[in-house]
């Protein structure tokens, strides 16, 4: 996410760990069709998306976030330089972050509206196919239904600029009770209420961003998943919950990277996305607090044991 939920409101032996488990996730991806994701942001590693993608191919995983605005700076060589050593690295692009602020005033969305055709355009070049954001789940001063309409016309003139850069885009819903109920009027916050807004946008090319926690704290199932299609889907997060709190008391930035607790059944999560074919990336957002404490190399690595351990319960 370009802009986050949190600003919106030993090295050798991690090493060792990566490097047999990237043989051993190379030996069984063609068991499934998405991919192991790095999305660096969301576990506290810093750096430029070069050094991004070094860590990425150095601890194993397959794919990386992209950052258009990074991406808006380079020249054309620069840009298939990037490419080509993903190539060499065999990574592919995940998603791309929607580097439009839609949530504030209308001058800062204009503002950011008018700089979008440029970065779009950088994606597009880099061979990016993917962008998306999240939905604040409430609002201080706008109804739902009037927070409804300005969501549909902001993002839809998006999505013009993204269809025409073959970009599709996909949208998180935010499901936890405790932020929803803290502003005077609740937003979207489940998958059907998403559906809602992807209908009054009206445009092809839009989607869900799914994430297990936000599927678990909306209270959703396996029978709401099996409602998707891989066509429906554009990127997906893969978290857990701590231990010992009620799904309504569930806090949004106190999450625990996939399997640290078994709190959410992440076996059938990923076995309905293998179902479904489910062909883009999927990536850790745990807004772990001890993960982010981690050097660049150490959260890496402990984010793909987290992920490749999850990911064994749906090999055949």
């Amino acid at each position: 996410m370009i802009l986050n939920r949190r600003s919106f409101l030993g090295a050798a032996a991690f090493g060792a760990v990566a490097v047999s488990s990237r043989q051993a996730f190379a030996a069984d991806s063609n068991q499934r069709k998405f991919s192991l994701d790095l999305r660096a942001g969301s576990i506290g590693v810093g750096g430029d998306l070069r050094n991004q993608i070094d860590l990425a191919a150095k601890h194993g995983f397959e794919s990386v976030n992209a950052d258009a605005h990074f991406l808006a700076g380079l020249s054309d060589a620069e840009s298939q330089e990037i490419v080509e050593s993903m190539k060499s690295k065999k990574l592919k692009w995940g998603a791309c972050g929607l580097p439009v602020e839609f949530r504030q005033d209308e001058k800062r969305f204009q503002d950011d509206l008018t700089g979008f055709r440029k970065l779009a355009a950088a994606a597009q070049r880099a061979g990016i196919t993917r962008m998306d954001t999240w939905l604040m789940p409430c609002h201080d001063e706008l109804t739902y239904t009037q927070n409804l309409r300005q969501h549909a016309t902001r993002l839809g003139k998006c999505v013009e600029i993204m269809s025409d850069h073959g970009l599709r885009f996909g949208m998180e819903y935010v499901g936890p009770k405790t932020l929803w109920t803290s502003k005077r009027f609740p937003f979207i916050h489940s998958m059907k209420e998403t559906r809602d807004l992807i209908e009054a946008i009206g445009k092809d090319g839009v989607g869900f961003v799914l994430d297990s926690w936000h599927w678990y704290t909306a209270g959703e199932t396996v029978d709401d998943l099996k409602t998707l299609t891989n066509k429906d889907i554009v990127s997906c997060d893969l978290n857990d919950a701590p231990q010992g709190i009620s799904i309504d008391q569930q806090q949004d930035l106190k999450r625990e990277l996939p399997m640290a607790t078994g709190v959410i059944d992440l076996k059938v999560f990923l076995a309905t996305l293998v179902e479904l074919g489910y062909d883009g990336p999927i990536r850790a957002e745990p807004f772990n607090q001890p993960l982010n404490e981690l050097d660049d190399d150490e959260a890496c690595a402990a984010t793909f044991t987290a992920m490749r351990r999850a990911f064994d319960l749906v090999d055949a």
